[in-house]
């Protein structure tokens, strides 16, 4: 026999993923967009636009962090709230060092002349790109929620909590890999 407690998790939980449906099915939209611009991008095109030490260093940064926040989640299922709290931070610390090289990237791409109204394809890569680092930047504010609630309620329900943040970062993650495979790789020689 199950709680009701049990119960409003599981419920908590699939309904989490069925929103992540939805995030899926938004991205994927973008993710079209994005491929019937590009083919006809002139001046610039993707080529002349992307760096491959900038993808690779937010790579490094953003996929790192799926590590620490399995650890996070690893810690949480042993009730360990050191090993959550330096965890954690260390997801914190890496998703804000991917926003560093995000505006960076951002901001330099601005500074040549590549801005989001200079043509279709440009526009399509900033949306879509951008959403993606609007995703990571709320899940800053998350982990930061869920630092502060660390020791305030029970470890059950931060736990329950863990796991369902821990489903929006792989989920973020696995979209930065599909934006690193079909956004930058084919343009990057």
């Amino acid at each position: 026999m199950t709680t009701y407690n049990s119960d409003l998790t599981g419920d908590k939980k699939l309904g989490f993923v069925l929103y992540l449906v939805g995030e899926l099915v938004m991205f994927a939209t973008l993710f079209a967009t994005y491929f019937i611009f590009v083919q006809d991008a002139v001046n610039p095109t993707p080529t002349e636009v992307f760096k491959a030490r900038t993808l690779i260093i937010s790579s490094v940064f953003l996929l790192s962090s799926s590590g620490t926040i399995h650890f996070a989640e690893k810690a949480a299922e042993k009730q360990n709230t050191k090993g959550i709290a330096i965890w954690l931070a260390a997801t914190v610390l890496l998703a804000l060092a991917f926003m560093g090289v995000e505006i960076h990237e951002f901001r330099t791409y601005y500074h040549e002349g590549f801005t989001l109204t200079q043509n279709i394809f440009l526009s399509s890569f900033y949306i879509l790109v951008g959403l993606h680092a609007a995703h990571v930047l709320f899940g800053i504010g998350w982990m930061l929620l869920l630092a502060i609630q660390l020791n305030r309620i029970p470890s059950s329900i931060y736990g329950d909590k863990q796991k369902i943040f821990s489903y929006y970062w792989h989920f973020v993650d696995v979209i930065w890999i599909f934006i690193i495979v079909f956004v930058y790789a084919p343009y990057l020689v």
